[in-house]
């Protein structure tokens, strides 16, 4: 019978894979720089009731400069990337969504290399080789078919790619804090710091949606949304990774894009061509090598959106 951190691990894939066409529909109702918005009105609250669930009024205490440090990875590696993951999952579809976002690792891998932390295996960089010609292939597949949108969806794809990068950037910016202080405390923490700029940003898309009118699945998808696979899903991962080792757990994130896929296919109908299918296990298959290609520990794992 499995185990209860492997059940938690493959509830949390199963949790973040149906959120991209659940996001998807929302969306549609309200727009991805609006559902991001009222996101930084519920993450708050949630962060306070973790704060206190794990520390009660004992709240890890930051000196100054690591303050000013966690700034700019809240703002860029959380909320710039929340953002930008919305707007290119509204321009692409659930399931390019969930494959492109998976290439975290390949970019926390460059960065690693280029500030010199670590030094790449040559099976390594043939991940990042195969990955980086899987999203090309992924991408251009779109432009050279001359379908109306193509470009709108290729614009979406790219956005998708940076928003995996400054993910990448949250994970190796964050490593020191989140070493001396947790990840609990490093998640909240960011997520408060960033809320009133991004609510500055979201705002005017904001005070656009008739919120009065939005049906109620749609308030409560978004609340799943946010809080069962940001916060639940995030310490279910947490947990069985912690319980069963990272290197066992990290692997079962695959499976996320299988989910995405299919749910994406069973609601909102999207269609899957041999060259799709056939780029996106190229991408993960590179991303796979270029994460498992040496015997040191994965560095990171894609969040839930």
């Amino acid at each position: 019978m499995p185990s209860l951190p492997l059940l938690a691990a493959l509830a949390t894939i199963l949790v973040w894979g149906l959120n991209f066409p659940l996001q998807k529909a929302l969306f549609g109702l309200m727009g991805p720089v609006a559902f991001v918005g009222l996101r930084y009105l519920i993450a708050p609250v949630c962060s306070v009731l973790l704060l206190w669930v794990y520390f009660r009024w004992n709240w890890p205490r930051l000196a100054r400069a690591e303050w000013w440090k966690l700034l700019p990875v809240a703002l860029f590696g959380q909320a710039l990337h929340l953002v930008l993951a919305a707007v290119g999952l509204q321009g692409s579809t659930p399931f390019s969504a969930s494959v492109l976002l998976a290439c975290g690792p390949v970019f926390t891998l460059l960065i690693l290399r280029s500030l010199g932390v670590e030094r790449l295996a040559w099976a390594q960089w043939l991940g990042v080789a195969v990955a980086a010609a899987g999203a090309l292939a992924y991408t251009a597949d779109k432009l050279l078919g001359g379908q109306p949108g193509a470009w709108a969806a290729s614009a979406g794809d790219g956005v998708l790619l940076l928003a995996a990068a400054l993910f990448s950037y949250y994970s190796v910016a964050s490593k020191p804090l989140i070493q001396a202080h947790g990840g609990v405390a490093v998640l909240a923490y960011g997520t408060l710091l960033g809320t009133l700029p991004t609510l500055a940003y979201c705002a005017p898309s904001m005070a656009a949606v008739p919120w009065g009118q939005l049906p109620a699945w749609a308030w409560a998808g978004t609340l799943w949304s946010v809080i069962g696979g940001g916060f639940i899903g995030w310490l279910a991962w947490g947990y069985a990774g912690a319980q069963r080792g990272v290197g066992r757990t990290a692997p079962l994130i695959y499976l996320m894009p299988v989910v995405a896929g299919l749910s994406s296919w069973f609601f909102v109908d999207e269609a899957f061509s041999l060259h799709k299918l056939g780029s996106a296990v190229l991408i993960l298959a590179g991303v796979a090598l270029a994460q498992f290609g040496s015997r040191k520990p994965p560095i990171d794992s894609p969040p839930g959106e």
